[in-house]
């Protein structure tokens, strides 16, 4: 029968699609030992450098955007660029890798995995939100972001159109945007 300890992480775990990072359970109360333990005992999966998972907890299409967001381990990793927009579902953009942003001072001392492209920014905090439960750029900012990274006219202004329709972004904002990252007729044609 679980104990105390076990109960702590799971609370956790349901609310971050059943993972935990060793610093979140430790802060609960939970002793470095138990976790290794547990970990042992099958009872945590190791999944990265001290982030773990509920293997009896149920995945979910937003599970692999959460690991990404707690690899980092010591800050937290805020899902961006194509990313955020495939987790809102905005465009038809299918990254190949998971886009996290980390602070500037943040220097990765271990091997990225292959499924993550890390980003580094001082993302202010109205920059950030969260959206199903995982740390995300706002949708402008991650508009912002895939044009900066040169994402394609076409999948910009089908995201610009996207948001538009579900709400995320004020009408002021959309013409904001159109005109600072769509590119308009030159002069002297007749497009």
């Amino acid at each position: 029968m679980p104990g105390r300890e076990y109960d702590k992480v799971l609370d956790l775990a349901a609310e971050q699609f059943g993972y935990v990072t060793t610093a979140q359970v430790r802060a609960r109360g939970v002793a470095r030992d138990t976790i290794r333990k547990m970990a042992k005992r099958g009872t945590l999966e190791r999944v990265s450098w001290g982030v773990y998972r509920l293997p009896t907890f149920p995945s979910s299409p937003y599970s692999e955007y959460m690991e990404a967001s707690l690899w980092p381990a010591g800050v937290l990793g805020v899902i961006s660029h194509e990313s955020a927009l495939t987790v809102r579902g905005l465009s038809d953009v299918n990254p190949s890798a998971i886009h996290i942003t980390v602070p500037k001072h943040f220097r990765v001392r271990r091997g990225t995995p292959a499924h993550l492209v890390v980003h580094h920014a001082q993302l202010p905090d109205d920059e950030v939100t969260v959206f199903e439960g995982i740390p995300t750029t706002t949708v402008r900012r991650t508009i912002e972001d895939c044009h900066r990274a040169h994402l394609g006219p076409a999948l910009l202004r089908q995201a610009l159109n996207d948001a538009a329709r579900e709400g995320h972004l004020n009408p002021s904002e959309v013409t904001e945007l159109r005109r600072q990252i769509l590119p308009g007729p030159k002069r002297g044609t007749n497009q």
